[in-house]
């Protein structure tokens, strides 16, 4: 059996598409498609069904991508064992905007510094864009802010309940202030993250329960620059606690004691269960568990 052979397998199960396979490999469709049925011929099964110019696992397919995962794996190892070579590889990893600028600034140089050799790309998106890339093969791992995700097709590597709280500015009339309603505060100027999205998909479907509407004065993704008019301003926001307590234990914002909204959300690592897990991969998900999660 010839480990190209089942690597080609694993990028055609993932991606479900013999071109999208070849475009990735670098081969010929024809190419592809040969490397398939060599396989097929050598195990005396079928490993797609093929109908109306679609592909489809079967379940002699199913059963084999965990044993081909696993095999590219030792054979990984055991390579990189010869070569005694430091880690080095190319990684996607795709966060809500938030936690990539956390990542970028707090942990990418220390990141850097240790393992030199792994090329990270860094996306942003919302959880279902996210998913669907985990689902294609199109990110290695996802980090979400969002409520707590479950799927028998995803493995959670990490995960951690996410407090939040309403925000402004520490000289806001209503900082200090020992108990308050979302009644309260309702008709004072917001500035949100964008509608549909993440945690404020969730903040919105609170406010409806309480037969209230909030309607920001403007809403953007970037937590960064939310954080800077609320310093600025008589704004408001509702934020996750790691984009805002820096500034609250430097005085220059203020939580808000906002006692009847409360709003379950998780921050999750989450790589697919049939994703190659290569050695640059494992490093990096070690990494993120230990520095980007509080124990």
């Amino acid at each position: 059996m010839e480990l190209r052979n089942l690597i080609t397998f694993i990028h055609v199960a993932e991606l479900g598409s013999f071109t999208k396979a070849a475009e990735q490999l670098g081969y010929s469709q024809s190419t592809i498609s040969f490397q398939i049925k060599q396989l097929e011929e050598e195990l005396n099964c079928l490993l797609f069904e093929r109908i109306n110019h679609t592909i489809t696992l079967t379940e002699r397919g199913h059963e084999l991508v965990s044993y081909a995962h696993r095999i590219r794996e030792l054979t990984d190892e055991f390579k990189e064992g010869l070569t005694q070579e430091s880690v080095g590889g190319y990684i996607h990893i795709v966060t809500p905007d938030s936690v990539c600028e956390e990542m970028i600034s707090e942990h990418y140089m220390d990141f850097h510094a240790k393992y030199p050799g792994i090329s990270v790309r860094f996306s942003t998106g919302d959880t279902g864009v996210m998913l669907d890339m985990l689902d294609h093969n199109e990110a290695d791992a996802i980090i979400t802010l969002d409520r707590r995700l479950y799927n028998k097709d995803y493995v959670i590597a990490k995960e951690q309940p996410l407090p939040m709280h309403f925000v402004a500015a520490a000289t806001s009339k209503f900082a200090g202030r020992k108990k308050l309603s979302i009644m309260d505060i309702m008709h004072e100027p917001f500035i949100l993250t964008e509608a549909g999205q993440g945690y404020r998909r969730y903040f919105d479907r609170e406010l409806a329960k309480k037969s209230v509407e909030i309607m920001p004065v403007l809403e953007i993704g970037r937590t960064d620059i939310i954080t800077s008019i609320l310093m600025q301003s008589n704004m408001i926001s509702y934020l996750p606690d790691f984009v805002t307590a820096p500034l609250v234990e430097a005085g220059k914002l203020a939580y808000l004691n906002v006692t009847d909204m409360n709003i379950d959300i998780w921050k999750q690592l989450i790589y697919h269960k049939n994703k190659w897990m290569s050695r640059s991969l494992k490093t990096f998900i070690e990494y993120i568990k230990l520095h980007e999660f509080s124990n």
